[in-house]
């Protein structure tokens, strides 16, 4: 009788470590862009869910790795326009918060790292990236901006005349508040119909990114696929997230 329990004891161990660390996953080809998805770089989770924030040590060492391992640095739209050769990781940031600047950009210049930020201007409950932080960020090379609508809405359930809205509205803000044009855009909540896509098109965006886990090669840029980084992301799951497109079911 011990031995049938401890027998189901280890299998359900076994379950559950191979739930939360994919190993058995197959390895995806370096020749395949890395393109993470993160949101807030902070010491506190305060306000908002924890799984959106993560801990600037963390995430050092997450760049710290990426550097080992050979990767370069791109923004979306360089990635997209150059192809380069070789390992490269897209860093993406949705929504635009302050800690991107006062936490997550020391850590970009420290380690020459570039990264996307998709700006909800008009976003609710967080406290946002300023004009002048844009600018300073703009000015470093290191960073590009997109778009992620005005207010952050469901875009699949808005209205079409208010989706489109939302999309343009955005990218015309974003444009005025890095004196740039926009090229990038990221589906809030990851949640788009095939008309999002139509007008995201229409409206002069070159790419656009969404919440649906894994790495290819990238052959649709209105809908690519990311690596989600989230604060209990550990330095083993990120390992794998990194190799195999996600680390858990």
């Amino acid at each position: 009788m011990l031995i049938v329990i401890a027998v189901i004891a280890l299998l359900l161990v076994s379950l559950y470590v191979s739930a939360h660390y994919n190993w058995w996953r197959p390895r995806v080809d370096t020749s395949c862009p890395r393109v993470l998805m993160y949101h807030s770089i902070n010491e506190s989770a305060e306000g908002i869910s924890p799984d959106l924030v993560v801990h600037p040590e963390m995430f050092e060492k997450q760049l710290q790795y990426l550097k080992q391992q050979g990767y370069q640095f791109r923004t979306i739209t360089e990635l997209l326009d150059t192809q380069p050769d070789g390992k490269n990781v897209v860093l993406t940031f949705d929504d635009g918060f302050r800690d991107n600047y006062t936490q997550m950009f020391p850590l970009l210049k420290k380690y020459q790292a570039k990264a996307t930020i998709y700006l909800a201007p008009e976003i609710d409950g967080i406290e946002r990236l300023d004009q002048s932080q844009i600018h300073e960020m703009r000015d470093s090379g290191l960073i590009e901006f997109g778009a992620h609508t005005m207010h952050h809405i469901n875009l699949d359930k808005a209205e079409p005349e208010i989706a489109a809205e939302e999309i343009s509205q955005s990218k015309a803000v974003v444009e005025a508040l890095t004196g740039e044009a926009c090229h990038a855009f990221a589906y809030p909540f990851g949640r788009y119909n095939d008309s999002n896509v139509e007008q995201v098109q229409q409206v002069g965006m070159r790419s656009a990114v969404t919440v649906k886990k894994g790495i290819e090669q990238i052959s649709d840029p209105f809908r690519i696929k990311r690596i989600s980084v989230l604060g209990s992301t550990n330095a083993l799951q990120f390992h794998l997230a990194i190799t195999r497109g996600r680390y858990r079911v």
